[in-house]
């Protein structure tokens, strides 16, 4: 039986069976507020417009098949080249007899032809002032809420709009009012959640591409393109980047049923993904001009990457505390070898960076705990279930009675858990508790009675009322944060480091049970080197064997390594000190690998000791640190780029203006300087060069629009409106 994929529906043909799959780009029409026109660029010849393009512009006849410079006025001669080929640019041009401003915005389809977007001209506002003050509020912002606070305040206060909000998803794509600045006699949205499919997947895309959308008026009738198919490529027209493309009108219903007239929405993009909305609702049409929109953009920008900065600030607490904990585990080894009760003697640096109510460590058989835990039998249990899981460096979950309901009596304090294994051996692991949280989530209208169709188009509508809906949450925790995860798999892999010197150790002491330990260590995601006293290599496991070049000498001795290493002499002196000397050996080198290039390494090389007088012989611990090399030098690259592209800008301006701007540019780069520190300090390193890139790109962005309003802003002191 072959599966059909069902057809895309056009925009203004959808339902709310379909609605996630509406074309909402390829509207063929715009709001009436504005004009819109493309044209070819290897001539200037118009091609497409909307039909009142004429009209609006203020032309005696219809504009299609004329060329820019047959319209009166200098828009020809204002076009540069490259112009909104990252994102739209602002110009400001004259049409008609007697000319009229517009302002007009430009950019480049991807599959030919140049978009020009009419609006009338507004008289200019110094933004320069409020913008100042509204980059050092935000980038003095410790919290992530006083930072969405702020946020809803200044975009108030710059829009004017009746409400704004600050609206945040969570993993599974629901949103919630994090924060709300609204007009006194207005019912209070903070809180209220909204489900996924309130914003189709379609529609979030086109939030992360386009930053600023703009909804005049709900009661508009959409002006549409003339001819409708692009005569450049005989298909409909990407207006995925038009800030007057027609809504979806599934969309605007929805708003008409909360009573709303106009809206606009900034994206929230960090690290690339939309992590939110600035929702600014007016109940009587608004218009907005480009310089709030663009002042609007570059706000969203600096808010998204304080929010980068805030996650890795935290995610730097949390890395501090799991360093603190590896130290007391290091040094109760080589005190008295009891590292599991270092683990537990101080509870609150075990369970405050994960919040976590209670945690239990399942070793060799043994079950140590603190906090508030099942009991052991259900203990040993929850290490089965996870035993027979795909194998896996952090599990989490927050409904662990839903995923198992056999676990479900366990609820009062394990319906959220957190597990990481600390060895290839099965049940052991370190695992993290939560207690079910019964709480009540207020929706925004019922979320499990999305549809409600009739006769009348009109009718038609995600939910026709958007009283409060209460439902009563059970079964659930908190849900785990990624940063609570990131500590988690970093506390794992500290006791797993331990675990493995530990067991190293051992089986160096315990000859008898050099079998069994010698497995584990022999599939240990890190690289060991084993020697008896006298330097013979007892065992080296897979982890390292898969680190060398594939026709490498035996290795009988430790002094054998010394030739594997990029510096070959500094790494056999080292060796001879740890052999002779009985001194530890820790430093980074290079390794040569199969491929012949060298990989970076932090070696770890201990002497073992059963008495202060007798050697039992040396453990060689050997990390991986191309990853961190790559996080190095990403920060590098971020330095340079940062500084050396945003030192100056492009337009030449009075110097009045130009000292203006230049001091909002600075205050981006500092935010975004000051976000760099504090992901690279508590980071991933998986994810810091991508963070990095973000915040890059969101300098780059914020740049760019401020050089449009730079400009805009001096060419209108030389226009007449």
């Amino acid at each position: 039986m072959v599966s059909l994929a069902l057809p895309n529906p056009a925009f203004g043909e959808a339902d709310l069976s379909n609605c996630e799959r509406e074309q909402i780009h390829l509207a063929g029409s715009i709001q009436p507020h504005g004009a819109l026109i493309i044209v070819r660029e290897s001539d200037h010849a118009i091609v497409q417009a909307s039909a009142n393009a004429g009209e609006f512009l203020g032309l005696e006849s219809a504009v299609l098949g004329r060329t820019l410079r047959e319209l009166k006025g200098d828009l020809c001669e204002r076009i540069r080249p490259h112009q909104g080929d990252v994102i739209p640019s602002i110009l400001r041009c004259h049409l008609g007899d007697p000319p009229v401003a517009f302002d007009a915005l430009l950019h480049r389809l991807p599959g030919g032809g140049l978009v020009i977007e009419f609006e009338r001209a507004e008289r200019p506002v110094d933004l320069s002032k409020h913008l100042e003050n509204a980059l050092q509020r935000l980038s003095s912002s410790t919290a992530l809420r006083a930072l969405c606070d702020q946020t809803a305040a200044i975009f108030k206060d710059l829009t004017g709009y009746d409400r704004v909000m600050v609206y945040r998803f969570d993993e599974d794509g629901h949103g919630e009012v994090y924060s709300e600045q609204r007009q006194p006699e207005l019912e209070a949205y903070l809180g209220n959640r909204y489900p996924a499919s309130d914003i189709p997947q379609i529609a979030r895309r086109l939030y992360e591409r386009n930053r600023i959308r703009v909804l005049g008026d709900v009661e508009y009738t959409p002006v549409p393109l003339t001819p409708r198919l692009s005569p450049l490529t005989g298909q409909d027209v990407d207006m995925s980047m038009c800030f007057l493309r027609s809504m979806s009108p599934i969309h605007v219903q929805y708003l008409k049923n909360m009573g709303v007239r106009a809206t606009l929405v900034a994206s929230l993009v960090v690290c690339g993904k939309l992590w939110g909305l600035v929702a600014c609702h007016h109940y009587v049409p608004r218009f907005v001009s480009y310089q709030i929109r663009a002042a609007c953009e570059l706000l969203a920008e600096t808010i998204a990457t304080r929010i980068a900065a805030l996650d890795g600030f935290v995610q730097s607490q949390a890395t501090l505390s799991v360093k603190r904990m590896e130290q007391r585990l290091m040094e109760a080894i080589s005190r008295e070898g009891d590292w599991k009760r270092a683990l537990f003697e101080s509870p609150q640096a075990l369970l405050q960076p994960l919040d976590a109510s209670g945690a239990v460590l399942l070793f060799e058989g043994q079950v140590l705990s603190c906090g508030e835990v099942p009991g052991t039998q259900d203990l040993r249990e929850i290490a089965r279930w996870l035993d027979s899981r795909p194998r896996f460096r952090v599990f989490a979950t927050a409904s662990l009675g839903v995923d198992q309901p056999d676990f479900s009596a366990l609820n009062p304090v394990a319906s959220g858990i957190v597990a990481t294994p600390i060895s290839s051996a099965l049940g052991e692991y370190v695992i993290w508790f939560r207690p079910e949280r019964i709480r009540t989530v207020t929706w925004g209208g019922n979320p499990f009675k999305p549809v409600v169709i009739g006769d009348n188009p009109a009718d038609l509508s995600p939910r026709r009322s958007f009283a409060q809906w209460h439902q009563l949450v059970e079964g659930t925790s908190e849900a785990w944060t990624a940063g609570e995860l990131m500590a988690a798999r970093m506390i794992g892999d500290a006791v797993a480091d331990v675990v493995l010197q530990s067991r190293s150790v051992r089986m160096l002491i315990i000859q008898d049970q050099l079998g069994q330990v010698s497995r584990q260590v022999r599939h240990s995601g890190q690289a060991v080197v084993i020697a008896d006293a006298t330097g013979r290599i007892l065992l080296t496991n897979e982890s390292f064997e898969q680190l060398l070049r594939s026709a490498h000498p035996h290795l009988e001795m430790i002094e054998d390594l010394a030739p594997l290493f990029s510096e070959p002499t500094k790494a056999r002196n080292s060796l001879r000190e740890l052999i002779e000397q009985q001194r530890s050996w820790r430093g980074e080198v290079g390794l040569q690998t199969k491929l012949g290039d060298s990989r970076p390494l932090m070696v770890r090389a201990d002497p073992v000791f059963s008495s202060p007088e007798r050697g039992l012989g040396f453990v060689l611990i050997f990390t991986d640190l191309t990853e961190r090399k790559v996080a190095g030098a990403a920060r590098r690259r971020f330095q340079q780029e940062i500084i050396g592209r945003h030192r100056a800008m492009s337009v030449p301006l009075d110097s009045k203006a130009d000292l203006c701007y230049r001091n909002l540019l600075s205050s981006v780069v500092g935010n975004a300087q000051l976000a760099a520190l504090e992901i690279t300090d508590g980071m991933d390193l998986d994810h810091m060069p991508s963070m990095l890139e973000s915040v890059q790109a969101s300098v780059t962005r914020s740049a760019q629009l401020l050089e449009h309003l730079i400009w805009h802003s001096a060419d209108r002191s030389e226009s007449n409106v």
